[in-house]
């Protein structure tokens, strides 16, 4: 079967009375050895055999953790308007330093709410326990707050050693200010990056442009919705979808531009959105943004996926500009030349041919885009590549779904609004393949989901998954038999780069195998994962060769015969640090 024409109704917005969103997918399984090296054949003994069952599968560990916090966002059973569909991210992050990931969870609320005193819906932050629960410690952080919180991404744009905390609202986006005590402070008028303007924030990432080694912030804008100026599904004509009265948008709805803002390197932030040339596509549907270094010039670019409009790639011109190539590098439409409605963003060398690859979903009643980097500065639209089930030891996809309309329940659509997630293991020649059946409840069980973020919140050596239901507690997808292969971790400390190391490059060989990544802000949907590196090792129990590229002097570093099964801290010019294997309490 054709992976990306399995269709699931997904997580984000809809067209004017019509066709709804496909799943937010993510690459996932990087536990296994997710490459190869050029001239490397795909069979190797390091690797397992790609014929054997799945040794994982995962289990929704959210109740038993702690995790209970319940996501309220819009209508439960109607939404009214467009924003009550959009629902929000998450994040997995370390606020704390103590080497365990912790998470932060957006929330939402509801139209003409009467909520009881003092006790609205809020942003959530949980202290990871370290014996596999958490505690919430948002009252104590400063991090809760209430209304229509979207995205969230992650990075030190200080330089002070801890990571702070960018979220987009429908509203005002806030920054908040990591005081390394375990607490935040929101900084968003002191540091610039205010907007007096009342704006729909989607996505966001942190990214050094211009290697100054200062973080700065790309934030994505959706729509200017203004609620008293937007039809409504009861108003007429009604927006429809199959003939049943549904929210309207984003068609036929004001889109707004993206904004770009530069890191001053004393605290504050000066919007340079005009100047750099992201303004110059003009308004868009944006929704989530992910920077990575697509053409190999050892310079970030942004890509942003856009719905129900062209995507954008922007391509970064080394001298403070962007512009947009997206057209022209064969990311921007689908294969047959259409818009599309792009929502969830992934990034990974899923061929391992030394260039990051690109997959984005859409509607529902479209396809999936995989965009193969051809090396050239142009992309291939490989969606419609035939799949058969042969090898593995490749990244594999993890597929969030959730349909955008509760309204279908009780008609005869042949669709409804909560769905299963889908696996698909990567066979390593460019197909996929179905496997969600073998994966186990966390799967399995039926939710609308939006955002997602992964990591390995128990550091036992494989990637959990985090996921946002909508008005329904999160899900904690453990992972349960990825470690039964070998892994390293790598966290990388920057010191002539960005502190967090947003950027630098990591290449890790085993044998004739290789893969690579790199440190980013942002993924999924309004989301943030483990900003700490894993690779999959297979059978390998030494790593021959571990290459960090420094995104700010593009010095490179190696590391040779490392052990397996470990998580090593590389500071940029002293090397490792101490290697680690945390242990529980």
């Amino acid at each position: 079967m054709n992976l990306l024409r399995r269709r699931f109704l997904g997580s984000s917005l809809v067209v004017l009375g019509s066709t709804l969103l496909d799943a937010l997918t993510i690459p996932l399984w990087k536990w296994r050895s997710s490459a190869l090296l050029e001239a490397a054949p795909v069979s190797n003994p390091s690797i397992s055999n790609p014929t054997a069952a799945s040794p994982v599968v995962f289990v929704d560990a959210a109740r038993e953790a702690g995790l209970v916090a319940p996501n309220v966002w819009g209508g439960a059973d109607h939404k009214k308007y467009i924003i009550e569909a959009k629902g929000s991210g998450l994040a997995f992050f370390d606020y704390d330093h103590d080497g365990w990931l912790d998470i932060y969870l957006t929330n939402g609320t509801r139209f003409d709410a009467n909520w009881p005193p003092g006790k609205p819906p809020t942003s959530h932050l949980y202290k990871n326990n370290r014996d596999g629960t958490f505690t919430d410690v948002t009252e104590k952080s400063g991090l809760g707050r209430t209304g229509w919180q979207t995205g969230v991404c992650v990075g030190d744009y200080d330089n002070d050693g801890w990571d702070d905390l960018f979220c987009c609202f429908w509203g005002h986006n806030i920054l908040f200010h990591n005081n390394a005590d375990g607490t935040f402070t929101e900084v968003t008028r002191k540091a610039g990056v205010y907007d007096e303007q009342i704006r729909w924030g989607a996505g966001c990432t942190w990214l050094d442009y211009d290697r100054d080694g200062r973080l700065d912030l790309f934030v994505c804008n959706y729509i200017k919705l203004d609620p008293e100026k937007t039809p409504s599904k009861s108003d007429p004509p009604q927006c429809q979808w199959k003939g049943i009265p549904v929210m309207c948008g984003p068609r036929g709805l004001p889109g707004d531009t993206n904004v770009l803002y530069h890191n001053n390197g004393d605290g504050t932030f000066t919007d340079v959105s005009e100047k750099s040339g992201i303004l110059k596509p003009g308004p868009r549907y944006s929704i989530t943004a992910v920077s990575y270094d697509f053409d190999n010039d050892g310079w970030p670019d942004i890509y942003v996926a856009v719905d129900s409009q062209p995507s954008i790639l922007f391509h970064n011109n080394h001298d403070g500009t962007f512009t947009d190539v997206a057209v022209i590098a064969g990311c921007a439409y689908s294969e047959n030349g259409h818009e599309q409605a792009g929502m969830g963003v992934a990034v990974a060398d899923y061929d391992c041919d030394g260039s990051f690859d690109i997959f984005k979903t859409n509607f529902a009643d479209d396809t999936c885009n995989l965009y193969h980097n051809n090396r050239d500065g142009t992309f291939s639209d490989v969606t419609f590549s035939s799949i058969d089930f042969d090898n593995d030891g490749w990244p594999d996809i993890l597929q969030i779904n959730g349909h955008v309309y509760p309204e279908i329940e009780g008609h005869d659509t042949g669709q409804t609004y909560k769905n299963p997630r889908l696996v698909y293991k990567n066979l390593g020649d460019g197909r996929f393949k179905d496997v969600s059946s073998e994966m186990g409840p966390g799967i399995s069980e039926r939710f609308s989901s939006r955002g997602a973020a992964f990591g390995d919140y128990d550091n036992d050596g494989d990637i959990d998954a985090l996921v946002l239901n909508m008005n329904d507690p999160p899900s904690l997808l453990r992972n349960d038999g990825g470690n039964q292969q070998n892994w390293i971790k790598i966290k990388l400390i920057g010191t002539k780069c960005n502190r967090t190391a947003i950027g630098a490059r990591v290449r890790v060989v085993t044998a004739k195998h290789a893969q690579m990544d790199e440190v980013h802000s942002g993924t999924s949907v309004m989301s943030q994962s483990d900003l700490r590196l894993h690779f999959g090792l297979g059978k390998a129990q030494i790593v021959d060769l571990i290459e960090v590229k420094w995104p700010t002097t593009q010095k490179v570093e190696q590391f040779r015969q490392v052990k397996a099964n470990q998580i090593l801290t590389i500071r940029e010019g002293s090397g490792m640090v101490a290697p680690v294997s945390p242990k529980p309490k």
